[in-house]
């Protein structure tokens, strides 16, 4: 039994020191990230245009924001971002390449992965509408008879 009591008190130690850090964290101590938007809409656009749109990133804590990573949910949708440390106060930019080659709905999202503590992994979208560019001429296909000059005939 005192074993038991004995563990339940470590626990309930434990559980307490990581509470107490927990808010530690969200009042504001650390690395923060805020951007300056959350969606980017292209509206509509002609296929083949430039499909690259910028995230502003803003360090509001006080300790150096490192982005680590930045993904693309598919392989359309190409992300680049620097993992410099950003200062507190500081800005960087993170750089969106969406493929307009493909024609439809855009609804794609980035996942900005950091040490920032209010939010470790951002989530920020793209959207839109790619519509077909002008279709170029073709040459009107001839019909042909049902039997083409090149067969013989018996």
């Amino acid at each position: 039994m005192k074993k038991l009591l004995f563990t339940l008190g470590l626990s309930a130690m434990f559980l307490g020191a990581m509470a107490q850090e927990n808010t530690k964290q969200v009042g504001g101590s650390g690395p923060m990230i805020s951007l300056d938007k959350e969606v980017h809409d292209y509206g509509t656009i002609e296929q083949g245009a430039n499909g690259t749109c910028e995230f502003m990133v803003t360090n509001t804590g006080d300790q150096p924001l490192i982005i680590t990573n930045c993904k693309g949910s598919c392989g359309c949708t190409v992300p680049k971002c620097d993992t410099a440390p950003v200062k507190p106060g500081e800005k960087t930019i993170i750089t969106v390449k969406y493929d307009t080659k493909r024609v439809g709905p855009i609804n794609k999202s980035v996942t900005i992965s950091s040490n920032a503590v209010n939010a470790p992994e951002k989530v920020v979208r793209i959207k839109g509408t790619v519509e077909a560019g002008p279709s170029t001429p073709t040459s009107p296909v001839k019909e042909q008879s049902p039997m083409a000059p090149t067969e013989k005939q018996n």
